[in-house]
């Protein structure tokens, strides 16, 4: 780690942020960070991915996700909204028994629900990201080592309202720096200059 412990410098290797230190020694992790996280999603069932899984990482490492994310892919049909809105109780018993996920009923009916509101939103809005990008805020705050914003209540009481579960503002936060709606990459970490040319051409839904 460097002095002010914003950095993770692996022996001969480019400066990345901090929470790199947890998955030194597993190359997904680190890729992950260098090729995925903060650059801009604009598509709707990646989007959707995105917050079923930050949603099943609440109260959980995102390495543990990480590691189970293709299982979780198989188990949720590719997190193709339209297909998980149509889960139906065996469909919940069935991935209960799925060793290969987080086991936790509350988030399956969770991340079923949730895709029976996408639909509904995207019937209202046009798609999830053109109503998902609505809540980037105006000015990208410091808000390194922060758990929520401003921002993340925003959405996050937003999509309350509309029904959607296991949606809290730490839970958006996490969302919000994943798909790039913040650049949250440390000062000093090589991917920050690079997630900022891609919002800089990312044009928003």
């Amino acid at each position: 780690m460097t002095e002010d412990s914003k950095l993770y410098l692996a022996p001969g290797g480019p400066p990345r942020c901090r929470w790199c230190a947890a998955g030194a020694d597993w190359p997904p992790y680190i890729d992950y960070h260098d090729q995925e996280w903060g650059f801009p999603v604009d598509e709707d069932k990646r989007l959707f991915e995105k917050l079923c899984l930050e949603g099943f990482q609440s109260g959980l490492s995102w390495r543990t996700i990480l590691a189970k994310r293709e299982a979780f892919r198989k188990a949720f049909a590719g997190f193709d909204f339209k297909q998980v809105a149509r889960f139906t109780e065996v469909d919940v018993e069935r991935l209960l028994q799925d060793a290969g996920i987080v086991r936790h009923r509350g988030k399956i009916e969770a991340a079923i629900n949730n895709a029976q509101r996408a639909l509904e939103l995207i019937e209202q809005e046009g798609s999830l990201a053109r109503y998902l990008w609505r809540f980037e805020p105006a000015a990208t705050p410091d808000v390194l080592g922060q758990t929520e914003t401003a921002a993340s209540k925003a959405l996050s009481k937003d999509l309350k309202k509309r029904g959607w579960k296991f949606v809290g503002p730490t839970t958006m936060h996490a969302f919000m720096q994943s798909m790039g709606m913040v650049n949250d990459h440390a000062e000093g970490c090589h991917s920050r200059a690079k997630v900022e040319a891609a919002l800089r051409k990312f044009k928003r839904p």
